[in-house]
């Protein structure tokens, strides 16, 4: 991989692991604003009748959002590391946007499946897709040339 493609491909990594950042954060707020705890709490309250020793917390509002911004805070100063194209950044991308991938389609389906909007579904959709540009992201770094693959 010729240097210029190499670090046009780690500013694309590190611009998306920003978008993926910001997307949180919208996520985060969207959230906060449809009151999601009033969702969580007592689902995790039913489920638990159900299944005694679920590992599943329930969490006061302070508590829980201040977990959340601390996340995006780390998140967004690993940054810098996924702009340098640091090689375990790769892992912690790829594990970060199927994380965020799977909080976004699950926000949809919960919407689907109540037949009303689920909090934080407003956002989803950008979480979805700044996942999906991460994974794509990463992986195209990651990725020699085909020119490399082939043994040409």
């Amino acid at each position: 991989m010729s240097q210029d493609c190499s670090r046009s491909s780690a500013t694309q990594w590190g611009n998306a692991w920003v978008t993926l950042c910001v997307a949180l954060a919208l996520h985060v707020a969207d959230e906060t604003m449809t009151d999601f705890l009033s969702y969580w709490n007592p689902l995790v309250h039913s489920i638990r009748e159900r299944l005694p020793f679920a590992p599943l917390p329930t969490f006061s509002f302070p508590l829980w959002l201040g977990g959340l911004v601390f996340a995006v805070m780390v998140l967004a100063y690993l940054s810098r590391f996924a702009y340098r194209g640091v090689k375990w950044m790769k892992i912690v991308s790829y594990f970060v946007a199927v994380v965020m991938l799977f909080n976004g389609i699950q926000h949809l389906v919960a919407s689907v499946y109540m037949q009303r909007a689920a909090p934080g579904v407003y956002s989803s959709p950008l979480l979805v897709a700044a996942a999906a540009y991460l994974l794509v992201s990463v992986r195209r770094y990651w990725r020699p040339p085909s020119s490399q693959r082939s043994g040409a």
